[in-house]
Parts: structure tokens; C-alpha cells; sequence
């Protein structure tokens, strides 16, 4: 078992956390229920995996959580390069958002190589 607070992937996704949800703050209302919605989930889901896979009992466990907050991360990309198009975040929070998503996903594929060599 893993202490995922010491985990510097994790403490990143929370800080990534807290900055999709003070962007969609802004987002039109209509979008509540929508793309609002989708972004935090899906920003919530790649520390929560991180975090859920660092309590598992092996290796292969966590390398699945690892996969899915991976995932989570790509449909957080997606959902952000959507919202560049539709014009809800400004060019430097469109921009410092994807860098930190990006690096993320490199952490958590780093994570993975590192376990599978173990």
C-alpha cells in the first residue's frame, strides 16, 4: 500500500482539481449541468483513481487505477480543447490548464513504468 498523499501526481491533481472549479465558475449557467459537470467529474476522477489505486494490495491494482485516472485525464483535455472552441476560458487559462493536464498524464504514465519495473 501506497501513501497516495505523498504521491506528487496526486497532490497535482488536486491542485488541478481546484483550478477546473474555480474556471467553470464562469462558464454560462446552461452549461451547469453539462460540460460544467463533465469537467469536474472527470478532474475529481483523476485523484480519486490515484488515490483509490495507492490503497490497493498490489501493483497490478494501482497500474488499472493508474489507467483510469489516465483516461479521466484525457477526457479532461478533450472537454477543455471543447471549451477553447466554445470560447468559455481565455486563451492563458485555456493554456496554463492543458500544460498542467498534460504534465499529469506523463506523471501517471512515469508512475506506471516505475511500478511495473518493481
Amino acid at each position: 500500500m501506497n501513501n497516495f498523499r505523498e504521491l506528487k501526481v496526486w497532490q497535482k491533481s488536486i491542485d488541478m482539481s481546484v483550478a477546473i472549479y474555480k474556471a467553470t465558475e464562469a462558464f454560462p449557467k446552461m452549461e451547469l449541468y453539462g460540460i460544467t459537470s463533465q469537467m469536474r467529474r472527470a478532474a475529481v476522477s483523476v485523484a480519486s483513481n490515484i488515490a483509490e489505486g495507492a490503497g490497493r494490495s498490489s501493483d497490478a491494482d494501482f497500474s488499472h487505477f493508474l489507467d483510469m485516472a489516465k483516461g479521466s485525464a484525457f477526457e479532461l483535455e478533450t472537454q477543455l480543447l471543447i471549451c477553447r472552441q466554445l470560447e468559455y476560458l481565455n486563451k492563458t487559462q485555456s493554456n496554463n490548464l492543458e500544460t498542467s493536464i498534460i504534465e499529469i498524464q506523463k506523471m501517471i504514465s512515469g508512475l506506471q513504468k516505475t511500478i511495473k519495473a518493481r
